[in-house]
C-alpha cells in the first residue's frame, strides 16, 4: 500500500491540493499549526486523517510515513515541517509541481502555460496576459497565486493557463515549467517567510529552472538580479524595456515584429503600466498563443484591478489614489514614479523590510501622513526630508491629507506595509480608504467647501 501525501497548511491552496489528490484516489494526511474543531470535522468528512498542531515527535513520524510533503504557500522555509522533510530527504512538492506533473501526463499532451513572478506587479501582468489570450479566442484562466490554485485550474475546461508564481510556490519546485515565463523585478520582501534575501532570490530564479530550448524567458531592463539569472536561462531570452526586445518607442509599445499599441490607447499609462503591458504582450506573443493585434485589442480595453494605484476621485485639482496593495517599499517607489507631487499615506505592519527605500523617490513627495504600527518608523525615515504628520486612524489620515494637499497634488495611499494592524487584508484597507475619500469628496462638492 502506498504511503499518503502529507499536506501541511489547510488554507485555500492546501484544501485545493487535498481535494485534487482525493479526486485521483491518493491518500492524504492533513495537518496545520492551527486547526479549529469545525475545520477538523470538515476535513474528516473527506475520509482523511487529520492531525492538529503535531508535536516534534508526531511530525517526525508523519513525515517518515508520507510519500512526500505538500506544504501550503503559507508554510515558510523556517517551518519545522520543512526542516524535517530536509532531514529525512523527503520530497517537497508545492501545488505547482503537483499540478504540472499530472498535466504532463494528460491524454493529448499538456496544455500551454505562461507564468509570471516578481516582487511586485505579478497580478496585474497576469490579468493583462489573460485578457490578451482571451482576445485571441482562447479559453484561459489566471491561476496559481490567485483565487484559483493551479491544482483546481487543471481540472477545468480550459485550453491554457496564466500562472501567477509567487516565491512561496516556486521555492521547492523541481518539475514545473512554462512555455513563456517572466520575472518582473526583485527587491526585499517576504523576509518573514524566506530565511534570507539569498533564498528569496533563489526561489524566484526557479521559474527558469526547467526551461526547454523552445521556451522563452523574459526579464526586465534595469533589474540587475533578474538579468543576471536571465543570462543563464537555457532557452530563448527576451528583455523588456530600455533598448530591449519589447520597449516603448516614442509612445508606442513595440515588439520585435513592430508596433503593438500606442500608450495613449491604454486606459492608464503610468510607467509600470507600460512595462507590465509589454511583459504581458511578450508572454503571449513569444509563446505563440496570441499575436500583436490580440495584444492591442486587450490592452486598449484593460482596466487595472482594485487597490493598485486605483483612481478614486478628484476635487479642487487634487486627485486621490488607492494603492493599498503596495505592501513593500519597492511597490511604493513604483507608485511614486507615476506622479510629480504626492501627499503620501504610508505605514501599517512592517514585514521586517527596509522602509527607508521609499525615500529614493522623496523628491516626488510633498508631505507624508504616517499610519499604523509603523507610523513612528515612517516619521523617522522622512525626518528632515519632508513634513510628516501622524494619523491614528484612516479617517484621520484622509482628513490630514486633505489639509496638506493643494491643486495639482496627488494623495496616494501606498502603505509599504501589510494591513494587519488595522485590517484583515489590503482589500479591506483599500475599501475603507476609498469609502472615506468618496465621503470627503461628496462633502466638498455638496457644501462648496474651499480649503
Amino acid at each position: 500500500m502506498s504511503k499518503p501525501v502529507l499536506v501541511y497548511g489547510i488554507g485555500v491552496a492546501g484544501l485545493a491540493t487535498i481535494n485534487f489528490l482525493l479526486r485521483r484516489n491518493i491518500d492524504v494526511v492533513a495537518t496545520d499549526d492551527h486547526l479549529n474543531e469545525s475545520r477538523q470535522v470538515e476535513l474528516r468528512k473527506l475520509g482523511i486523517e487529520v492531525v492538529a498542531a503535531p508535536s516534534e515527535n508526531v511530525l517526525r513520524d508523519l513525515v517518515a510515513n508520507s510519500s512526500y510533503v505538500a506544504p501550503a504557500p503559507g508554510i515558510p522555509e523556517t517551518h519545522p515541517v520543512i526542516r524535517e522533510a530536509a532531514a529525512q530527504h523527503k520530497d517537497l512538492k508545492t501545488e505547482l509541481d503537483i499540478a504540472y506533473e499530472w498535466e504532463s501526463q494528460r491524454v493529448g499532451g499538456a496544455r500551454p502555460i505562461v507564468a509570471v513572478t516578481g516582487t511586485d506587479g505579478k497580478t496585474t501582468t497576469v490579468m493583462m496576459a489573460e485578457a490578451i489570450l482571451q482576445a485571441a479566442g482562447r479559453e484561459t484562466i489566471a491561476c496559481g497565486n490567485t483565487e484559483v490554485p493551479l491544482v483546481d485550474a487543471i481540472d477545468m475546461e480550459v485550453d491554457s493557463f496564466v500562472v501567477e508564481a509567487s516565491s512561496f510556490r516556486l521555492a521547492f519546485i523541481e518539475t514545473f515549467r512554462a512555455e513563456a515565463s517572466a520575472w518582473l523585478n526583485f527587491d526585499s520582501d517576504h523576509l518573514d517567510w524566506h530565511t534570507s534575501m539569498g533564498t528569496y532570490e533563489a526561489a524566484k530564479a526557479r521559474i527558469w529552472r526547467n526551461v526547454r530550448p523552445t521556451d522563452t524567458a523574459i526579464g526586465v531592463s534595469g533589474e540587475a538580479e533578474v538579468l543576471r539569472h536571465l543570462q543563464d536561462a537555457a532557452c530563448r531570452r527576451r528583455v523588456v524595456g530600455g533598448s530591449g526586445d519589447y520597449r516603448n518607442i516614442d509612445g508606442t509599445l513595440t515588439g520585435p515584429q513592430g508596433a503593438i499599441v500606442s500608450s495613449s490607447e491604454l486606459r492608464r499609462s503610468l510607467p509600470h503600466d507600460i512595462s507590465n503591458a509589454l511583459v504581458a504582450s511578450a508572454l503571449c506573443i513569444e509563446s505563440g498563443l496570441a499575436n500583436m493585434a490580440h495584444a492591442a485589442t486587450a490592452l486598449s480595453t484593460y482596466e487595472a484591478p482594485h487597490h493598485r494605484i486605483e483612481f478614486i476621485g478628484e476635487s479642487e485639482g487634487v486627485r486621490w489614489f488607492d494603492d493599498s496593495k503596495a505592501t513593500s517599499p519597492h511597490a511604493v517607489v513604483t507608485a511614486l514614479r507615476g506622479f510629480e507631487s504626492v501627499v503620501l499615506i504610508a505605514g501599517g505592519r512592517n514585514k521586517g523590510l527596509d522602509l527607508g527605500q521609499i525615500t529614493v523617490e522623496a523628491s516626488r513627495v510633498k508631505s507624508v501622513v504616517a499610519i499604523g504600527d509603523s507610523a513612528e518608523l515612517i516619521s523617522q525615515i522622512f525626518a528632515g526630508l519632508k513634513p510628516v504628520v501622524v494619523a491614528d486612524s484612516m479617517q484621520a489620515a484622509v482628513e490630514q491629507a486633505a489639509r496638506l494637499a493643494s491643486a495639482n497634488d496627488v494623495v496616494l495611499l501606498s502603505p509599504g506595509c501589510t494591513s494587519f494592524d488595522w485590517y484583515g487584508g489590503y482589500a479591506e484597507r483599500g475599501d475603507h480608504f476609498a469609502g472615506l475619500v468618496r465621503q470627503y469628496l461628496s462633502s466638498v462638492r455638496s457644501q462648496g467647501v474651499v480649503k
